[in-house]
């Protein structure tokens, strides 16, 4: 199985770390389970619901980047299946620099065959471009998000999507804990 990987939310539990640093932006003005609700929707949407300045996304983007990678922990039982995979990639819109510092932190960039980061060119999700350009190269059978957004450029080229932690409609499969992904995903 080639698996295409999305990677904040996915790989990696890198919302709470985010979470808490919008948190002190906002000076505690604003309760966590709502900063987080808004920033899983995306970054620049949490940004315009909670008025930032362009400034205050300087500045969180720079505390966000300082956090030691060991707030950003890899999700239980996900590495069960990237070594299960015959063939694993990341398309991110994360800097490709914050990727590859996660990535050797854990010692896991030996997993994955390529990424395509934010910084790689690419159009943004949902835009199929870096979807299209990883299928062609490695011929991908499914990929796994945690947002919506994650799933529909597979959706357009024609792969099979997982949506974890999100039962938003729109997928083929839907688990909430990796355990459970060999119970759940069969190709």
């Amino acid at each position: 199985m080639n698996i295409l990987w999305d990677f904040d939310g996915t790989l990696f539990d890198t919302y709470p770390a985010f979470t808490a640093v919008m948190y002190e932006l906002l000076n505690g003005s604003v309760p966590k389970d709502m900063i987080h609700k808004e920033l899983k929707i995306s970054f620049t949407h949490a940004a315009n619901y909670f008025d930032l300045t362009n400034e205050d996304v300087n500045n969180f983007k720079n505390k966000e980047i300082s956090l030691s990678p060991d707030n950003k922990k890899p999700f239980p039982f996900v590495e069960d299946i990237l070594k299960f995979a015959n063939l694993n990639v990341i398309m991110t819109h994360k800097p490709r620099n914050e990727v590859v510092t996660i990535l050797e932190y854990y010692n896991w960039h030996h997993y994955f065959q390529e990424i395509v980061a934010g910084d790689d060119g690419f159009p943004r999700k949902p835009n199929p471009a870096s979807y299209q350009y990883l299928h062609s190269k490695y011929n991908l059978h499914l990929a796994i998000g945690d947002r919506l957004l994650d799933i529909l450029p597979a959706n357009e080229i024609g792969l099979k999507t997982c949506l974890f932690q999100n039962d938003e409609k729109g997928a083929d499969f839907y688990i909430n804990t990796y355990a459970d992904f060999f119970d759940v995903v069969n190709l």
